[in-house]
């Protein structure tokens, strides 16, 4: 079963208009800062867009088909593993963290997060934090938080479109202005904020910090993984197919769609298919949905092969199984 989704969005003070203007995103706000492009989260829920369940969220899909639909490899997961984001920085975003699972679950009582960050687009010089420039103290950390030097001591990357980034639960980030981003991410919205740039809500009042909760889960050093899609490029049938990143969480590949592509989705896992430019149509046998720029589909497990016909570019993300993954 092939279903388009209609995301919900979130109007965060650090956003643009980007999402609005140039992927169709709508809002009653005068910014879009986000729109979550596949959730099943309390927060912010899917709605299925056509077909028999048209109005219906996606919790309510999964609910009525039953977990079949996620397939065998998501039977490890409580709960719907993963949230899928298009993130639009006009302004800097706070320099956060995220717990690891088993704090977050003792503490928050929802998973952790680890997540990565594909570059849809950015500004020239634009620049992300991840993590410090060397290793720190738990001392250093706390002080340097208390006495507005810790800007000191991260490590600012400059990005480029394409760039990925992994964000391992425990790493110090923040995405800078400039930058549009898809995100893909374990399913939770615990975010641990450390530095705000003295910036005040809606309310005139500064928003809130979590200092304590920060310096028990942060690590103190340098990020652990590379900026840069896992794998090499291959030429496939209808394109090109790039591994952006595998973990035990979600895998991530890039379709640079120029033609037709021959997938399949089985009863492993889902498919979800979120488009960052072009039109593309995608058929199974019985069933044809059309996708353009900023549309996001979710391919039910068990839906067997597939084809997405166009041209343009494609994230498609899947939960593999844990002996597939690599380090």
């Amino acid at each position: 079963m092939i279903l388009k989704l209609i995301a919900p969005c979130k109007d965060y003070l650090w956003g643009g208009n980007r999402l609005r203007e140039e992927y169709g995103k709508k809002l009653d706000s005068d910014k879009i800062a986000e729109s979550w492009e596949l959730s099943c989260h309390k927060d912010g829920q899917s709605v299925i867009c056509g077909g028999e369940f048209n109005g219906k969220t996606l919790s309510e899909f999964i609910d009525a088909k039953g977990k079949s639909v996620l397939g065998t490899n998501c039977e490890r997961f409580e709960y719907f593993p993963i949230l899928i984001k298009l993130i639009d920085a006009k302004d800097n975003l706070s320099v956060q963290v995220h717990p690891s699972n088993d704090y977050a679950m003792r503490v928050e009582g929802e998973y952790g997060k680890t997540e990565m960050w594909y570059i849809v687009d950015c500004d020239e010089g634009a620049e992300l934090l991840y993590g410090f420039r060397h290793d720190i103290t738990k001392e250093e950390f706390a002080r340097r938080i208390a006495d507005n030097t810790l800007l000191e001591v991260t490590n600012n990357v400059p990005v480029h479109k394409g760039d990925v980034f992994f964000i391992e639960a425990g790493t110090l980030h923040a995405i800078g202005k400039g930058i549009l981003i898809a995100e893909i991410q374990q399913n939770s919205n615990t975010t641990y904020r450390i530095y705000d740039y003295g910036r005040v809500g809606a309310d005139g009042k500064p928003r809130q910090l979590h200092v304590d909760k920060a310096v028990d889960v942060t690590v103190l050093a340098p990020p652990k993984y590379p900026t840069k899609a896992v794998g090499n490029p291959l030429r496939v049938e209808g394109g090109v197919m790039t591994l952006l990143r595998e973990c035990e969480y979600f895998t991530v590949h890039k379709l640079e769609l120029d033609g037709t592509a021959r997938l399949e989705a089985d009863g492993s896992s889902f498919d979800s298919l979120l488009v960052l430019d072009g039109k593309a149509e995608i058929s199974a046998e019985g069933e044809s949905v059309r996708a353009e720029k900023g549309d996001s589909i979710f391919i039910a497990a068990g839906t067997g092969k597939y084809t997405i016909s166009g041209k343009g570019e494609i994230i498609i993300t899947d939960i593999d199984d844990m002996d597939d993954i690599g380090d």
